[in-house]
């Protein structure tokens, strides 16, 4: 797998790459494994801009996939890795052999026709799932449940992984890629192995139309609007804001803590993630 350098035909062509998704054995997705959702352009049901600089984009068929991973003790064979729209890594189509098919996200590295199962009794190899009290200790994992029986919700990104440090009782200690290291229950399943499509944060769009076709529109400077529009625009020529960075409602954008202090999860964080603004440990 690799990034493919376009020539610099024209401005928008000379600082774009692209995946050259060497790795794909497949270009049609499982018909009976796909759904067609309707866009909503970051509208709500009245109509209601709620998400700004949506809409647009190329249309996306949905594919169904298998975070739960809970069809335990049935062998499936690798039979494609494609590309889904829906996501920054690539899927695999499994074959189980009682005729059920179902897609993955595809770890690092697996390969047309491997063997993967499920269950808490298979083998700690590439793209098995099975609960974390099985899994040996500094391993790579991806798509980790939370509660066990709802299915993967942490480590989803491509090229992502989890590694788990200790056990103790009931609860295992992992340290997620953001630097967070918490405890999640020894029953919460996890897959084997680092996601797939690791040069996907070196890829560089180039221009404004790749990013149309990803359903953003361009995101206005709230100091580029007029008073009317935004609590930071207006002023006499090119005004600095005048304020703290906030929202177009005011609230302010910096600095402040996102997470709910009732969250009952608070108490199952052992150390926070690191903040990508002063790259210190957010308390």
């Amino acid at each position: 797998m690799g990034i493919q350098i376009y020539k610099p035909t024209t401005p928008g062509r000379r600082n774009g790459s692209v995946n050259d998704y060497a790795e794909l054995t497949a270009t049609k997705p499982e018909a009976l494994l796909c759904r067609r959702i309707k866009k909503s352009s970051g509208r709500n049901h009245h109509g209601v801009i709620t998400s700004r600089f949506r809409g647009g984009g190329a249309r996306k068929i949905y594919r169904l996939i298998d975070f739960k991973r809970n069809k335990d003790g049935v062998a499936a064979k690798v039979a494609t890795i494609e590309y889904d729209p829906n996501r920054n890594c690539f899927v695999s189509l499994l074959h189980y052999v009682d005729g059920e098919k179902r897609y993955i996200l595809a770890p690092q590295g697996i390969k047309v026709g491997d063997r993967v199962e499920s269950g808490p009794s298979c083998e700690p190899k590439l793209g098995n799932a099975m609960p974390l009290a099985a899994i040996p200790a500094g391993l790579d994992i991806h798509n980790i449940e939370m509660t066990a029986g709802q299915g993967g919700k942490l480590v989803r990104g491509a090229g992502s992984a989890a590694k788990i440090v200790a056990k103790e009782g009931d609860w295992v200690t992992i340290v997620l890629p953001s630097g967070e290291m918490r405890m999640v229950r020894k029953e919460c399943r996890a897959t084997i192995g680092r996601l797939s499509n690791p040069d996907h944060q070196n890829i560089k769009l180039g221009k404004a139309g790749r990013k149309r076709h990803m359903g953003r529109r361009p995101h206005v400077r709230g100091k580029a609007m007029n008073p009317v529009s935004h609590p930071m625009g207006g002023g006499e020529g090119r005004a600095n804001g005048g304020r703290h960075p906030c929202s177009p409602t005011g609230v302010l954008a910096k600095g402040g803590k996102t997470r709910s202090p009732r969250n009952p999860g608070n108490k199952r964080i052992i150390r926070r993630r690191k903040s990508k603004r002063q790259g210190q440990l957010v308390l």
